[in-house]
């Protein structure tokens, strides 16, 4: 049997605002935008994820900008900063680790899985690009 995670429930203090930045900013797709009364659900899924965000009101009691360690995989770290620079998002310049410290640039060797970039959205929540196998 497979078990897969399907949706990670992000704490924000403005719906709106967030479901502008994941969609407008970030490029993520704007899957549902749900009310009923007081109630309200936005899901949004990242280009190629079967993975989704959602956030609204009523639906998580964390503090807003609380999560962190949230991580996506791309191919190509450089272009997904561009990207994400293009957009307007503050996003840390491409970095690599060496002896478990943070270096400048993408992995020198080009080894897959140890070249990020790190941004947060308006309410802090954290998150990190990690360039995969290309």
């Amino acid at each position: 049997m497979d078990w897969k995670l399907e949706v990670i429930v992000v704490p924000v203090s403005d719906v709106d605002r967030a479901k502008a930045f994941y969609a407008d900013r970030v490029g993520f797709n704007v899957d549902v935008d749900h009310r009923d009364g007081d109630f309200r659900v936005v899901q949004l899924t990242p280009p190629g994820s079967a993975c989704s965000i959602s956030f609204g009101t009523g639906i998580n009691p964390s503090e807003p900008g609380t999560l962190g360690g949230l991580q996506m995989t791309v191919s190509d770290i450089a272009e997904a900063h561009r990207e994400l620079t293009g957009r307007g998002v503050q996003v840390s310049e491409v970095q690599h680790f060496e002896h478990g410290k943070p270096a400048p640039g993408p992995d020198p060797d080009g080894a897959a899985f140890n070249s990020f970039v790190f941004f947060a959205d308006p309410d802090g929540n954290r998150w990190a690009i990690q360039q995969g196998a290309r």
